[in-house]
């Protein structure tokens, strides 16, 4: 038995939900994982599986006929999607941030009576569409400046015209290209001295003039996302498209920093996966191997504890993190935040990298998983808006000085 199979203080719903994504992530994605690696194929297969199971609407809440999943049930079922296929996990993540940031994040958010109304009667629509319909949704966010990192503008615009949101730019890494039914661009209205907190939501769909999937895809890792670039030429969509009002999206980075941490479950899961495959191969478990044992030997013996050592310091920032997500949270949670993302990054690679070395070249060996969790998790420590090297340099200057603090 691992932590996720152990773990305590789960509510009887979470252990219900996560075990189905563990059935599902035995039963079909984990057997599935190495060909959508191999061909960089977006995991079509498993989505029919996800929708079969209600759960592209698993954060869609409850009186709009989804799953109801808070944040940190979302999490738990992430990183246990995650442990059997982590391009299917992190595609799943912007997917189901879609419901997640219009739905219980946003309950949260200052907004007028009128604005309240608005984003009512907008999600129900993009509800509608999931829970009925199965539709996906994308959430393109980079585009190759510093807009991602939160530190200027989006410079994919939006402007009205005669009752419409007129889109133009250019998204980078679009994981779901392709694939979606619909793109949640983050642009900025195009009004003169606009700023970040002019950011828009608008849920593009995928058969929108002016709407390209352009560029290839092969990369390292994650080769199952299919993030290739999206441009946008004109782009049309009504004002229902928004799955924000204006400016709120603004207000929830600010005051929902959580928000971001939605990629980390996806490398937890990755951890465990590492973690997982080195007790089943030192001990002569692994299908399609001879039943060879290698637990004897000291050596790896040590090895195994340092990487349960690690993996359940790990899991404990995880779980702390994750119960902790709020609005407006104190500084030294938000802290806690910006280190669970470098941690879990960062040690998810290191227990593959160890799970290498413990387990030896035969390990290596395609189809076996250990060579594409290696090469997955490295690229967690790369992804916007929370890349390790920010997590660090928020990390220091926030815990040093408070908010409008200089040395000026």
């Amino acid at each position: 038995m691992s932590a996720i199979d152990t773990m305590a203080g789960l509510s009887d719903r979470q252990r219900e939900l996560v075990g189905i994504a563990a059935r599902l992530g035995r039963e079909k994605f984990a057997a599935r994982a190495f060909d959508y690696d191999k061909d960089a194929a977006f995991p079509f297969q498993n989505y029919d599986d996800l929708r079969a199971a209600g759960f592209l609407a698993l954060c869609v809440p409850r009186r709009f006929g989804g799953l109801d999943a808070d944040y940190a049930t979302y999490c738990l079922v992430s990183a246990e999607i995650g442990r059997h296929c982590g391009a299917t996990a992190l595609t799943f993540n912007m997917h189901s941030c879609a419901a997640l940031w219009s739905g219980a994040l946003a309950d949260d958010l200052a907004m007028s009576n009128g604005q309240r109304d608005e984003h009512e009667r907008h999600r129900a629509l993009h509800y509608r569409r999931i829970v009925e319909e199965g539709k996906v949704y994308a959430q393109p966010f980079s585009e190759g400046s510093a807009a991602a990192a939160g530190k200027a503008p989006f410079g994919t615009t939006a402007r009205r015209v005669d009752g419409q949101w007129v889109l133009n730019g250019k998204k980078i890494f679009a994981s779901l290209a392709g694939a979606a039914d619909y793109y949640g661009i983050l642009c900025t209205e195009d009004k003169p001295g606009a700023s970040m907190r002019d950011t828009l939501y608008l849920a593009v769909p995928k058969d929108a003039k002016g709407l390209g999937v352009v560029g290839d895809w092969d990369p390292l890792g994650m080769r199952a996302t299919v993030s290739r670039t999206l441009l946008l030429k004109d782009v049309s969509v009504p004002e229902d498209a928004a799955l924000m009002p204006p400016g709120i999206y603004h207000q929830a980075a600010t005051r929902w920093p959580h928000m971001f941490l939605t990629l980390a479950p996806t490398y937890m899961g990755i951890a465990q996966a590492a973690y997982d495959f080195t007790v089943k191969y030192l001990r002569g478990e692994i299908d399609g191997l001879p039943p060879v044992k290698r637990r004897m030997y000291p050596t790896k013996q040590i090895a195994v504890a340092e990487m349960f050592v690690k993996l359940e310091q790990t899991w404990a920032l995880f779980r702390r993190v994750i119960g902790e997500a709020r609005v407006d949270p104190p500084k030294h949670a938000r802290l806690r935040c910006y280190a669970a993302q470098y941690t879990i990054m960062e040690n998810a690679n290191d227990l593959c990298r160890l799970a290498i070395r413990t387990c030896g070249g035969q390990a290596m060996l395609r189809p076996l998983p250990l060579e594409r969790l290696y090469r997955d998790s490295r690229c967690g420590s790369l992804m916007l808006p929370w890349t390790a090297e920010l997590c660090l340099d928020r990390l220091g200057r926030e815990t040093l000085y408070d908010p409008g603090e200089s040395d000026e």
